[in-house]
């Protein structure tokens, strides 16, 4: 039933060479480039900010990242556990992503940006993480509107992201405040001349 529902949500999904042009190039768009949105604010975060929010900002780093070590882990493991085959690999539908023929379940990108959406979600405020899960479901689609993933790929990378969340809350309420603290003292000595300079916070 499952499989069913993957295929024909697939096809409802899935572009066919009468498209218009201007769809595929802005799918191949929000499908390649838009996750670099998950190391750039990550690096915006633990940079810069108001001298009072930086703190709670890189609290917030390391529990993103925390996630999505967590989830990127998982989703390798079932990757190996239950492998299924990309839509092109089985020739269904039609393809306009050059992408490997690696294992498709859960998809890699929806598993980073879910769980960064989850992240600010739970973590940070509302509204940043109604936007980021806009940005999600936006990667989600594209990718299975090129071909490269079924939509069942993608709702393994959301559940895999909430466990993902749901161990790092976990693991910093065990270890969090040493951690923070250890990647403080690590990051004031390796970028000693950049924090002197005021080009970035303490």
């Amino acid at each position: 039933m499952l499989e069913n529902l993957n295929y024909g949500l697939f096809y409802l999904i899935n572009a066919t060479p009468a498209s218009p042009e201007w769809m595929i190039i802005f799918a191949k768009f929000v499908a390649k480039d838009l996750i670099n949105i998950v190391p750039l604010l990550i690096a915006i975060l633990w940079l810069w900010g108001p001298r009072k929010q930086v703190g709670a900002q890189r609290q917030l780093v390391i529990k993103v990242v925390m996630a999505l070590a967590v989830s990127m882990t998982a989703s390798w493991t079932l990757g190996h556990l239950f492998p299924h085959d990309r839509p092109f690999v089985d020739h269904i539908g039609s393809n306009f992503l050059h992408h490997s023929a690696d294992d498709s379940f859960p998809s890699d990108h929806g598993t980073v940006i879910f769980t960064f959406a989850l992240a600010f979600l739970f973590w940070h405020r509302v509204w940043s993480g109604v936007v980021l899960m806009v940005i999600a479901l936006g990667i989600a689609w594209s990718r299975v509107y090129l071909g490269v993933h079924w939509p069942l790929d993608m709702l393994g990378g959301l559940l895999v992201g909430f466990m993902g969340c749901l161990t790092a809350q976990i693991l910093w309420n065990i270890m969090g405040q040493q951690i923070y603290r250890g990647l403080q003292r690590v990051y004031r000595i390796c970028f000693a001349l950049p924090i002197r300079k005021g080009w970035i916070r303490d």
